[in-house]
């Protein structure tokens, strides 16, 4: 048994449903099941999820207030007025800076664009910046993905005499600003809800041009997949084309910062965006002013280009390393302070913390505890906590932290992630608020994370085409994520460590003759989890594996289970002691016949932890549910472990059946050896064992040890008495049968427990055990997945 390290949610379309589409649109059952799970059921949405650069856009004029923002942006580039776009620093932010940016100078705008330090000035707009903005002769503010919490500031903003003009994408609040307009996804009646903060900006840019400025979609794509928005409707056919857009950018800041990271701008994909090209953007944010990024994106100069990579490069690889450090930290505190069984939400906080990383740090401590997270830099001068959090499914952090607006003055964010800003003292209040709303509102079971599985199929499906055809799904993201597949039950062919510390591992799946090879990165543990027979149910992401020309499906392994209770073959291991060592303490159970296995094997360091039975009496108060069970030698008698096993069910058996005398390849004498032998002392009357006993032996072609068992059996049966290692027979002694013999029976025991367990097959042992214990183990196993 293997059990999953998360919980496995299977989603099992309707077979008449996905057969339809499988006809209308002669795609392969595996596409089909997984549109299906993805609420796309009629052919006609299925061509439009499967063609997204086909689906026209939105009509931008679709927003509320679209037209009176329109207008007076109009009004103020005809009147030469100065224009800021106040901007925000994250991937988002500056992309839709960026496009905001273009659309102005293409308009021959008098604009200039502003991104608050988010060291000195925190997240969105502040009354120093509105201060200066109106100092240097502003008189229209535009903010691009922030400003709908800005309230107060806004405020400030018409008092001064500077109109402003809010495009955003996060929650509204129940006090909207008072700005001239507000361009939101959310508000209003714009057909799709789920813009990120440069498809709003790029809406606007779209309103103001007249036409789709279709050279600002690469902009876009980077916005969108970064900030982690949904990458379906009106999202999914921004991102397909501005990816297009991307791998035949003009742009020479990117061009230049793909290269030198090594990336072929053919291949460009929402992969890139997410792991290469978001990350660099951000850390110039995280660690200082959040320009660069912007000029990178804007910039005509390909020197000025190749110094901001190279600089964004250099912060990249600081802020990796200040993540490193932090979250080394953080996870301290958290094992030291705040035990999970006592906090289902973890607020951690300490000063001197870079308040630029805290939420990639949140992230990293929600994929380690799997708890809502909220990590916070404290800064003593200012006595205040500035931080982000991150979420788990079940808990809206949005929703939860709305409720605690007394003491966050300054909060924004998502369902699942969230920024905030609040007193020193309010820290601890904040955490037992949270945690007060996490007891009520989550269950232990949220607390196991959930892999969503978009279809369950065979070897046989996962054929080349289809796996070709899966790649029409892309972009991938939230809302659209890579699916998981699942096999369920298959054999393992070849199981095989890979790489250079062997970390990795490679196998080969086999079904009904048809075979899939699959890679699991990191999970080289495997190969001593599954046994040889084991019937394999593993979680993957399906690609494409290129290699000399030949092109062939793979499966990545994300998780595996095995469902039946497993048996390892661990008789002749030579090394029992680093065997063990690797067995988790807590599942574990060793077991012993003999107490003088321990120091034989030298499992000195296991005393305390060895079981030693020597009877059914004994077996019976074992309880091996659940448990690793390592057998390490033979038991006395067969009965002894059939009491061990009745009623329990371990998740697995280790046998390993050490023992110091091997019974199986001596002889057990048959009834005419021990006829031969009675009628060879009648004749002799007596005879010298200890003398003569090894000659005789040579004579008869037999052992030693077998002379001197037969004279033992005798000697229990009163046929014989021996005494100074003579010999002699009892006269007229009363007939008995060789199983009266202890010697014998015992003999006749140990030779049929070695054929049952020493020296049968992999198979044999594993139908003993399974017979021991009845036909309920498997279905009793397949409860613990």
């Amino acid at each position: 048994m293997l059990t999953a390290k998360t919980r496995w949610d299977v989603k099992r379309p309707s077979l008449d449903k996905v057969n339809q589409l499988v006809e209308r649109l002669n795609i392969a059952p595996l596409v089909a099941s997984l549109l299906i799970n993805r609420g796309i059921e009629t052919a006609e949405a299925a061509k439009a999820f499967l063609m997204p650069e086909k689906q026209p856009l939105h009509d931008p004029f679709l927003f509320d207030s679209m037209e009176q923002a329109v207008e007076r942006i109009r009004r103020a580039i005809q009147a030469r007025e100065r224009i800021l776009v106040f901007g925000d620093y994250d991937a988002d932010g500056v992309s839709s800076t960026t496009v905001m940016m273009s659309a102005l100078n293409e308009l021959g705008a008098n604009a200039d664009f502003y991104i608050p330090n988010r060291f000195t000035e925190g997240y969105g707009p502040n009354e120093p910046a509105f201060r200066l903005a109106k100092a240097q002769g502003v008189s229209l503010i535009i903010t691009v993905d922030t400003g709908i919490a800005a309230v107060k500031e806004i405020a400030l903003a018409n008092e001064l005499g500077m109109d402003v003009i809010i495009t955003d994408h996060h929650e509204p609040g129940p006090v909207l600003p008072e700005a001239l307009a507000i361009i939101h996804p959310k508000i209003g009646r714009y057909p799709f809800r789920e813009l990120a903060g440069v498809g709003v900006a790029f809406k606007l840019a779209h309103a103001l041009l007249g036409d789709v400025p279709e050279h600002l979609l690469d902009v876009v794509a980077i916005g969108t997949i970064a900030d982690l928005v949904s990458l379906t409707g009106e999202n999914r056919s921004l991102v397909v084309r501005g990816l297009e857009q991307l791998r035949n950018t003009a742009r020479i800041g990117l061009r230049t910062l793909l290269k030198q990271c090594g990336v072929n701008l053919a291949q460009v994909n929402e992969e890139t965006v997410g792991f290469v090209i978001a990350p660099r953007i951000n850390a110039v944010g995280r660690l200082g002013d959040a320009a660069p990024a912007v000029k990178l994106l804007m910039t005509d100069d390909e020197a000025e280009a190749q110094q901001l990579a190279a600089e964004m490069d250099v912060l990249n690889r600081e802020r990796q390393k200040l993540v490193s450090d932090i979250t080394e930290e953080a996870v301290a505190i958290i094992e030291r302070t705040f035990p999970l069984d006592a906090n289902r939400v973890l607020v951690v906080a300490k000063e001197g913390w870079n308040a630029g990383v805290v939420g990639i740090v949140a992230s990293k401590l929600v994929e380690r505890f799997y708890r809502p997270t909220i990590v916070l830099s404290i800064d003593r001068e200012k006595g205040i906590a500035k931080g982000s959090g991150r979420s788990i499914h079940g808990f809206d952090l949005f929703h939860h932290l709305s409720a605690c607006r007394d003491i966050l003055p300054h909060f924004g964010g998502h369902p699942m992630a969230a920024g905030m800003t609040l007193a020193i003292e309010h820290v601890d209040e904040l955490r037992e608020r949270l945690n007060r709303q996490a007891w009520e509102t989550l269950t232990e079971e949220d607390f196991l994370p959930v892999t969503s599985i978009d279809a369950v199929c065979s070897v046989r499906d996962v054929t080349l085409e289809a796996v070709e055809q899966l790649e029409q799904l892309a972009p991938f993201g939230a809302d659209n994520p890579k699916p998981f597949v699942l096999l369920e039950e298959v054999a393992v062919q070849t199981i095989r460590r890979i790489g250079t510390n062997q970390a990795h591992i490679k196998m080969l799946f086999e079904h009904e003759g048809h075979t899939l090879d699959s890679v699991g990165f990191g999970y080289g543990y495997l190969h001593d989890e599954i046994a040889s027979d084991a019937k394999v149910s593993v979680v993957g992401t399906l690609s494409v594996n290129e290699w000399n020309y030949l092109r062939k499906p793979q499966l990545m392994i994300c998780d595996v289970a095995v469902r039946e209770w497993q048996l390892f073959d661990w008789r002749g291991i030579k090394q029992v002691q680093s065997a063990l060592a690797a067995l988790p303490l807590d599942k574990r159970l060793l077991v012993a016949f003999r107490p003088e296995t321990i120091g034989i094997l030298q499992l000195e360091a296991y005393r305390d932890e060895v079981h030693i039975i020597i009877s059914e009496e004994e077996a019976n108060r074992i309880c091996a549910d659940g448990r690793y069970l390592v057998l390490l030698d033979l038991p006395p008698k067969v009965d002894v472990l059939k009491v061990l096993l009745h009623g329990s069910l371990p998740a697995r058996i280790y046998a390993l059946f050490y023992q110091r005398e091997n019974h199986f390849f001596s002889t057990l004498p048959t009834r005419d050896h021990f006829k031969w032998l009675y009628s060879f002392l009648r004749q002799k009357r007596s005879f010298d064992v200890e003398k003569y006993g090894a000659e005789l032996a040579r004579s008869r072609g037999w052992t030693n040890e077998t002379v001197h068992f037969m004279v033992q059996v005798f000697l229990e049966l009163q046929f014989v008495t021996l005494k100074h290692g003579v010999v002699q027979l009892v006269e007229q002694p009363a007939k008995r049968d060789l199983m009266d013999s202890p010697t014998y029976r015992l003999k006749q025991a140990q030779l049929e427990l070695e054929k049952m367990f020493v020296y049968s097959s992999y198979e044999q042992l594993k139908r003993t055990f399974s017979e021991m214990r009845g036909s309920q183990l498997y279905e009793e196993a397949k409860t613990w997945i």
